[in-house]
């Protein structure tokens, strides 16, 4: 037996004894850079097969392919033995109690609109939608908006391609200060009798305070037929207020004026923290204010191709960050807004 045979049986037998000592991944990456990596034990003994005499060749390289495989096998069974130790110490113990997996929820206004939807819905109104990007026609003109309206200047609204005065002109686009748009948009598409809300995100340049943004959610609802009345849309309203506050929750309308509706109220409702005696949120007044509304402007009748002689119908709109607030006692706007969970939490 030449020497390189005698160290080559030599480096199988300390690769046995040092894998039997070997207990986790680390250690056995270790042993095999030792034995196997290129600086190893093998390879530099491998490097000495030129130097054997090419009599005893064959049987060295026999006793080296032998050495090679059993090493080669050693390491995959402890590779194996190792995996299935780790399997075991990381099997599921079913006595064990369950993890709580912390959900997340609605985010408040989301949990307002989706309460808001489902009472209309009741009320045999279906929800219809549009975009948040408009035309000025959309939004201002098909609503009898006048064009010296100050809601329609570059100062309040957010205008796209705005050069010289085109902001008058009907076909330029902006980003909705309103979800009245779609009011327009679902009476052009269909003819009476139309019921629909409205919910969606809407946009203006307003500074943001505690009771203002620049982004916000409206809801707005629309039902057209013959006959109906503004004593029709004060039961709407009231029965809306009172699934949302409260079965103790009263409604009064003020007379108002909007370029879309004729005649206009402004309803409130009975403030749900005070419960009508006066306090800081209601402004000692009893009352908060909870939607714009009154009856369709004929005039918006003839800009969808509607005849005002025998149509008629109400609208009415509200902020659903103002519900939120009213709802859950915010008293700053700005709170839905800021992301902070310690507060989001609580609802």
């Amino acid at each position: 037996m030449t020497e390189l045979e005698q160290d080559l049986l030599s480096t199988l037998t300390q690769v046995q004894a040092t894998l039997s000592t070997v207990s986790n991944a680390d250690e056995l990456e270790e042993v095999r850079a030792r034995f196997l990596g290129r600086k190893g034990l093998l390879p530099a003994l491998l490097g000495k097969l030129g130097q054997v005499p090419a009599a005893d060749k064959p049987a060295v390289g026999k006793t080296l392919n032998s050495v090679k495989q059993q090493i080669q096998q050693a390491f995959e069974e402890k590779t194996a033995s190792l995996q299935k130790t780790s399997a075991c110490s990381h099997a599921l113990d079913v006595t064990l109690p369950g993890r709580k997996r912390h959900l997340g929820h609605k985010h408040p206004i989301t949990q307002v609109m989706d309460d808001a939807v489902a009472i209309f819905r009741r009320m045999g109104f279906i929800v219809a939608d549009g975009p948040d990007l408009e035309t000025v026609w959309n939004n201002f003109d098909a609503l009898n908006a006048p064009q010296d309206h100050p809601s329609r200047t570059p100062e309040d609204t957010f205008y796209f391609n705005l050069k010289d005065e085109n902001w008058l002109n009907p076909e330029t686009m902006i980003l909705r200060t309103q979800t009245s748009p779609v009011q327009i948009r679902s009476m052009l598409a269909k003819k009476p009798p139309v019921r629909i809300i409205c919910p969606g995100r809407c946009y203006r340049r307003d500074t943001p305070d505690a009771t203002h943004g620049m982004s916000f959610h409206q809801i707005e609802g629309l039902y057209v037929d013959r006959h109906v009345s503004l004593a029709d849309l004060k039961g709407v309203l009231a029965h809306y207020a009172r699934e949302m506050f409260g079965e103790n929750v009263t409604v009064r309308l003020r007379p108002h004026y909007f370029p879309f509706t004729e005649p206009s109220v402004e309803c409130d409702a009975s403030c749900i923290i005070c419960k009508g005696q006066g306090c800081r949120i209601c402004k000692g007044s009893g009352w908060l204010e909870l939607a714009g509304a009154g009856m369709v402007n004929p005039e918006v009748f003839k800009n969808v191709g509607y005849d005002p002689e025998t149509t008629t119908g109400y609208a009415f709109g509200m902020g659903l960050e103002r519900i939120a607030m009213i709802r859950y006692a915010i008293s700053d706007l700005r709170l839905l807004y800021d992301n902070d969970l310690r507060f989001l939490q609580q609802f």
